[in-house]
């Protein structure tokens, strides 16, 4: 698909980080942001995307690895507030 490069860590303040050429910047519209990204092979350098809300499928997956207890939500649901005519 792409070209590999083998690149050098550098130090920045008390990090490490790597530099980009600027044209792979501009290649992928690397702006001022950019996201990383574990995967099985790595990790992937790519744009934010442009919407940044999870899909259903996305948001009850974390929901599944955090295993975040939900069951208060009914007491939220039932406090009142959706009837608040304010």
């Amino acid at each position: 698909m792409g070209q590999h490069k083998d690149t050098k860590l550098i130090s920045i303040g008390n990090s490490q980080g790597i530099r980009i050429s600027k044209p792979l910047l501009q290649k992928y519209r690397f702006i001022d942001r950019l996201v990383l990204e574990e995967t099985d092979r790595g990790i992937l350098i790519r744009k934010p995307d442009e919407d940044n809300r999870f899909s259903w499928e996305e948001t009850f997956k974390a929901m599944a690895q955090e295993q975040e207890d939900w069951r208060d939500l009914d007491v939220t649901l039932m406090d009142g507030l959706a009837n608040d005519d304010a």
